[in-house]
């Protein structure tokens, strides 16, 4: 009975907290450029390309949508809708007769001022998607599947609604990114095991190999010279009224926030594995205990440090192919700073994982053993 009440209350505090952070205010939410204005999905009608002009691949100027207003005050009626080419096929869509589409309705009293096409709609698409995940995760794991579906959205939530927007108002990135994931590492692995002394093993090994990434993050971004504008977006960030934002924090902390992960998992498992192993032999040492785990740390550590390396480099193959393509020398390329800064991310993540791997085994193999005796 009591068994059971500890693990209702942990799926109980997951959805108290879910409900916490949805309601939570960031502070941004009315944004003064989308004053005036409904964002809606409208249906193409037709199209009309006669003013775009195209040079190869490129493509410039406008194109004009006849839509079918689908949402917000002016559902049902139909305008004209324009959609700015630029000449970048990273930011510019074409679209089709036939599509949703994202649209802002520029409007005065009850009256349409302009329309202008934003996006594809996708959001659909991508609720069927999470969706499918989250069938397919409960199906296959039960309860604890349906708790990693809530640690999934709790953190997604608690970047949102806490980080991004201390981040924004000038809070320190370092410290601000050391207590968020310190919380979100205790409580996802509070999720994974409950009220339990492995919740202390796996938590005190993985904040100890986040701890170890902080510092030595902070340490070699200064000594490599690497810049937080190296970050997708962030000069924009910086034109849009935050010039007083340090990027190169912002850079260090990402570090260690993107590497949490990798070491989360890797005290998981190697708690797991101290924790079948007293189990199957409860007269075990703690020695021996720790030794079980620290075997299954370094079989373990050589795949997550190729897992964060295939993490890391995997949005930066088109930049690796337009080396190869114009035969820049191998020193070069890793001289370059984005190269240099994803090396940075890996080898400082990597250095995370070989601290988790010892530490945690110690730990469990201490604290376990004493839970059995």
């Amino acid at each position: 009975m009591i068994s059971r009440l500890k693990k209702n209350s942990v799926s109980l505090l997951a959805i108290v907290l879910i409900a916490i952070l949805m309601v939570l205010p960031t502070g941004y939410e009315d944004a003064v450029i989308y004053k005036g204005t409904d964002r809606v999905q409208a249906k193409v009608i037709s199209t009309d390309e006669s003013t775009v002009k195209s040079s190869g691949l490129i493509q410039s100027g406008e194109q004009y949508c006849d839509v079918k207003i689908l949402g917000g005050k002016f559902k049902g009626q139909t305008a004209r809708a324009v959609n700015m080419l630029s000449g970048s096929l990273e930011s510019d869509k074409i679209f089709r007769e036939g599509d949703i589409a994202q649209v802002v309705i520029s409007y005065k009293d009850q009256e349409i001022l302009s329309v202008t096409m934003t996006d594809h709609y996708r959001i659909d698409k991508e609720l069927i998607l999470a969706g499918m995940f989250v069938v397919l995760l409960i199906l296959f794991a039960g309860r604890t599947g349906l708790r990693a579906v809530y640690s999934f959205v709790i953190t997604v939530l608690a970047i949102w609604k806490i980080m991004v927007p201390a981040y924004l108002r000038g809070v320190n990135p370092i410290w601000c990114g050391i207590l968020m994931t310190a919380f979100l590492t205790v409580l996802i692995i509070f999720l994974v095991y409950g009220w339990d002394k492995k919740t202390l093993a796996a938590s005190s090994g993985a904040l100890a190999g986040v701890l170890v990434t902080c510092v030595m993050g902070c340490l070699f971004t200064d000594a490599f010279k690497i810049h937080g504008a190296v970050m997708a977006y962030s000069e924009s960030l910086l034109y849009a009224g935050y010039q007083d934002l340090n990027l190169t924090k912002i850079f260090m902390s990402g570090i260690f926030i993107g590497a949490s992960g990798a070491m989360m998992d890797l005290s998981v498992d190697i708690t797991s594995a101290v924790n079948e192993v007293i189990e199957k032999k409860p007269g075990i040492g703690w020695r021996e205990a720790a030794r079980s785990g620290m075997n299954v740390g370094r079989a373990a550590m050589g795949t997550m440090t190729t897992t964060l390396l295939l993490a890391y480099s995997g949005g930066y193959i088109a930049l690796l192919m337009t080396f190869m393509a114009q035969g820049t020398p191998i020193d070069n390329i890793l001289n370059y700073k984005y190269v240099s800064a994803e090396i940075l991310d890996t080898v400082i993540g990597s250095f995370g994982l070989v601290t988790v791997a010892p530490f945690t085994a110690i730990t469990s193999g201490f604290m376990l053993t004493r839970k059995y005796k």
